[in-house]
């Protein structure tokens, strides 16, 4: 009979005592035990992937989603060493999650054992690979270890990045006696919150003689701070902009809010850039501002009075005010803003008109972008979650799609990687779905919008959703490319050559093929969409539509359409785009 006091089970009992209720991952030699223990607990599921870089995006996507942290599992050898590009994205997003991997036992460390990351003996070091992925990596080494280990990684991943405890599996196998906090009865870690003295951006917001511009970002979604988003910009009669991957926080024209400027960046709305040099001050709340999502925006934020507020310190000059937790700063804000504090100089802004990016017109085969997204916005329901994966297709979702009414969107720009979104979006559903219906009474359910290039990397998590019988549909753009790699080939290297081009493929109809029960569809004429797109989101389960379109089309992407007028540069043409973004 297995014991119920090894170190595995102190760590599923500690994680379900913290409100962790899913962990994802691929099992294996090295990682079994954990999952032998989690087969014993009625409050926490093991999901299983089909490949451990999605699992690492499983758990980020369930983190970013508003489930708390995200954990992922993941054994030794080649399996632990396919989460570091999923990891990697985390910590360039400040994504709380943490990683359980597991490694050979320490009998055999520097001894030639199979898959043997403990850096001994000329071995791989597992602990300095990780280290550079996380803000937290420590390896066990002892069954007692795991006490202070757990709590310590928990406690560091709060505070935005993946934390990572190296487990060999002599250690999860060892008996640890019951150190009372076996079996859900474990005292939750305290999240030690800080928050800065709010007086100067006080001040400043008081003092301001003109109009105030708001850039929200990625921390208000995972703070679910909208709520005082909103009340803060009602007080200060400011307009909103968000960066790409928080384009749920704000309001969206079209919702009834005159008040907001769209998306910031390179995939945004050129009025961003133009209605913050017009600022008498400028807030950044609760993002980095990363290139991606500040193009067009370094002289503005330079030359107006720029203050931030979050987690961490953006990569523009500004004053920055430290806030672990936005719903609560941000109502002091607000708070001391109203009555006999309420500033008497703002101005309301004129309305701002919605720009958009002006790509070239394309009349070649397939569906055009921007006329797909036009179907989604008209067919998708409120509460509705959107995941964006990378590339062309990602960048006209970024610009041409409005989140939907009580829906998250999430995009992943910390790194970029293709496919993201197919785990992601399980993560998300897993969480999300749990909330039965949205406000409108209609079931909840994922969208998860890629192209086939992401598709061919990591889709085959379409078969995960299918087995956990997931409400998600994967909307699949085939150009048969990597469509953005030949946009650049053609802009930049003269349209030379391309190495980028596919052959043709039946996206819908294949999968439909390998999995059976799954309702999937192929459209290549924009008259048939609507009614395809309704089909694939009347199921109760996962769906697929494969929209054909064209790897020639150019996206809503400012380094692609450098003008007077965007906001671009050669530089960035050539930098701040690696070649399979």
């Amino acid at each position: 009979m297995v014991s119920s006091h090894r170190v595995v089970d102190y760590i599923v009992g500690h994680l379900a005592a913290n409100g962790v209720s899913h962990l994802f991952g691929v099992d294996g030699a090295n990682i079994e035990d954990l999952y032998d223990a989690a087969y014993f607990r009625d409050d926490i599921i093991a999901v299983l992937a089909k490949h451990e870089f999605s699992a690492a995006t499983m758990a980020d996507g369930y983190s970013r989603s508003g489930a708390g942290i995200g954990v992922v599992a993941a054994t030794s050898g080649g399996g632990c060493l396919n989460t570091v590009p999923g990891l990697a994205e985390s910590l360039a997003s400040r994504v709380p999650v943490l990683a359980l991997i597991g490694q050979a036992p320490t009998t055999l460390d520097g001894r030639g054992a199979f898959q043997d990351t403990s850096g001994a003996n000329g071995s791989l070091d597992g602990h300095a690979l990780f280290s550079a992925v996380s803000v937290y990596c420590r390896r066990v080494l002892a069954p007692a270890d795991i006490l202070t280990a757990l709590p310590e990684a928990l406690a560091a991943a709060r505070t935005g990045g993946p934390a990572v405890l190296l487990l060999p599996k002599d250690i999860q196998q060892a008996e640890l006696g019951d150190p009372g906090t076996r079996n859900g009865r474990a005292v939750a870690t305290g999240t030690g919150a800080r928050h800065s003295d709010l007086g100067a951006l006080e001040q400043a917001l008081r003092h301001a003689d003109g109009p105030i511009t708001i850039i929200a970002g990625e921390q208000v979604a995972r703070d679910d701070a909208r709520g005082e988003l909103e009340r803060l910009r009602a007080t200060l009669r400011a307009r909103v902009a968000t960066v790409p991957d928080a384009k749920d926080v704000a309001g969206t024209p079209g919702f009834g809010s005159s008040s907001a400027l769209g998306v910031a960046g390179v995939m945004g709305h050129p009025g961003v850039s133009v209605a913050a040099a017009q600022s008498a001050l400028c807030v950044v709340v609760g993002t980095r501002m990363t290139v991606t999502a500040r193009a067009g925006l370094d002289g503005a934020l330079e030359s107006v009075p720029t203050y931030s507020i979050g987690a961490h310190v953006p990569h523009v000059p500004c004053a920055h005010i430290h806030s672990d937790d936005l719903r609560v700063s941000l109502t002091q804000l607000s708070a001391a803003l109203s009555g006999p504090g309420r500033p008497t100089q703002v101005r309301v802004p004129d309305v701002a008109p919605r720009t958009e990016l002006r790509p070239p017109a394309h009349d070649g085969p397939g569906i055009r972008y921007r006329d797909a997204m036009a179907v989604l916005d008209q067919t998708l329901p409120d509460g509705t979650d959107l995941v964006i994966d990378a590339g062309n297709i990602g960048a006209s979702a970024i610009h041409y799609l409005p989140a939907r009414r009580d829906g998250r969107f999430m995009v992943a720009l910390g790194m970029g990687g293709m496919g993201y979104s197919f785990g992601a979006g399980i993560g998300m559903t897993f969480h999300r779905a749990s909330a039965a219906v949205t406000a409108s009474g209609d079931p909840r359910r994922t969208v998860v919008i890629a192209g086939d290039g992401s598709f061919f990397m990591h889709g085959m998590e379409i078969h995960t959703a299918l087995q956990y019988r997931l409400p998600i549909t994967f909307v699949l753009f085939d150009n048969h490319a990597h469509a953005m790699c030949v946009t650049r080939e053609q802009l930049f290297y003269d349209d030379r050559y391309s190495y980028n081009r596919f052959g043709p493929s039946r996206l819908g109809a294949g999968l439909a093929a390998m999995f059976p029960g799954l309702p999937a569809y192929d459209v290549a004429d924009i008259g048939q969409l609507p009614r395809a797109l309704g089909m694939a989101l009347d199921t109760d389960g996962p769906s697929v539509l494969s929209v054909e379109c064209s790897a020639d089309e150019i996206p809503p992407f400012a380094a692609f359409l450098a003008t007077d007028s965007t906001p671009s540069s050669s530089e960035e043409n050539k930098t701040h785009v690696t070649a399979r973004a």
